[in-house]
């Protein structure tokens, strides 16, 4: 395994925009490289391979020395993003990270699984919907939660874009009922800022659940696109 990690960007202090850390100041280390093309993404930079050259190869070491930089020494969240970071090895960044008080949440799709889950502080899994033109492997899903041993906070996070979308989520929370469930509707606008759309998709989640009395997911939209748009780095 190599040891470097693939990197698109490293950006921060900021707050976590979604998600069951949503307003959390954080430190983004966002990796290069997805297994997945999801329809919406947002992300494409740290995806597709045609920016390739964009990102660059650190050693964990180095990753880590940013981090402290940006957050002046002071411990703080850093959240694991990507693309999908569970593809590349993270654990040595995590490890030298706890070391220092530093905290690490990671979120994928549960696509692949990796032994070093279980040394995260958070595990959000957030399986891709109808819309997103991905299939599922639940059974993939299901080992990267064995291989955690429910060690970091878990949730689950759905982003939902239409009827389908919502059928889907609610029927894969009903697999995992332990888990805190967070409703994200789609930001269908990554190319221009959409705030009236965006506010307009989270009225029609929330209408949706409540009068479906889904009275256990937590609804939210993207806070750092409603701040910021669809601006890069923050």
């Amino acid at each position: 395994m190599s040891d470097t990690i693939r990197i698109s960007e490293i950006f921060g202090p900021t707050i976590q925009g979604e998600g069951a850390l949503i307003g959390q100041p954080t430190i983004f280390v966002r990796t290069g490289g997805c297994d997945y093309r999801c329809s919406w993404c947002d992300s494409m930079h740290a995806v597709d391979s045609e920016h390739r050259h964009e990102w660059k190869a650190m050693s964990a070491s180095a990753i880590f020395e940013e981090i402290e930089k940006l957050s002046g020494g002071v411990p703080i969240m850093v959240s694991l993003s990507g693309g999908n970071p569970a593809i590349q090895n993270l654990k040595p960044l995590i490890d030298m990270g706890h070391a220092k008080g530093y905290k690490f949440a990671l979120e994928t799709q549960g696509s692949i699984a990796q032994d070093w889950f279980e040394d995260l502080d958070v595990l959000t899994l957030s399986p891709k919907p109808p819309s997103s033109d991905m299939d599922t492997d639940w059974i993939v899903l299901a080992e990267c939660l064995a291989v955690s041993n429910s060690k970091p906070d878990i949730a689950l996070k759905f982003i939902v874009k239409d009827d389908e979308d919502y059928i889907y989520a609610k029927d894969a929370a009903n697999k995992y009922p332990e888990y805190p469930v967070y409703l994200q509707p789609c930001n269908h606008s990554i190319t221009k800022d959409d705030i009236d759309g965006v506010i307009n998709n989270t009225h029609w989640l929330i209408n949706k659940a409540l009068e479906d009395q889904w009275f256990e997911a937590i609804i939210l939209p993207q806070l750092h696109v409603l701040l910021w748009g669809n601006k890069r780095g923050v």
